[in-house]
C-alpha cells in the first residue's frame, strides 16, 4: 500500500492538520484501520492521533482517494472528534482518561 499526500492544511484552533491523500494498492479496499496506521507511520505520528474520515473508492479502480484529521495529541482527538468517528477509528476515550491518571499517579 502506498500513500501519496495530496493536500495538508493546518487548523491550530482544533490543534491538527486535515489531509487529503491518495492510497494505491493491490488487492481490495484497505480497511480504515490500516489506511490509519499507514497513514501515521508516514506522517511520523502516532495511531491514536489519526482518524480517518473518509474513504473512497471508485468501482474497478485500485486507487483510494481519503481524507483524515491529524491531532497533536490523542487527547485534542478526543475532545473533538464525535464519538462514531472515534468508535470507526477504535480510539478509545477511556483508555485515554486511563493514561492521564496513570500519569498523575507517577
Amino acid at each position: 500500500m502506498e500513500i501519496d499526500i495530496l493536500s495538508e492544511e493546518e487548523n491550530p484552533l482544533l490543534h491538527r492538520r486535515q489531509v487529503q491523500f491518495e492510497i494505491a494498492h493491490d488487492e481490495a479496499t484497505p480497511s480504515r484501520l490500516s489506511v490509519r496506521d499507514s497513514l501515521a507511520a508516514a506522517l511520523d505520528k502516532d495511531s491514536d492521533e489519526v482518524v480517518v474520515q473518509s474513504l473512497d473508492t471508485k468501482f474497478g479502480m485500485r486507487k483510494t482517494v481519503g481524507y483524515a484529521k491529524v491531532y497533536e495529541s490523542p487527547e485534542a482527538a478526543t475532545d473533538v472528534e464525535q464519538e462514531h468517528m472515534l468508535e470507526r477509528n477504535k480510539i478509545s476515550a477511556d483508555a485515554d482518561a486511563e493514561a492521564e491518571e496513570a500519569e498523575v499517579e507517577e
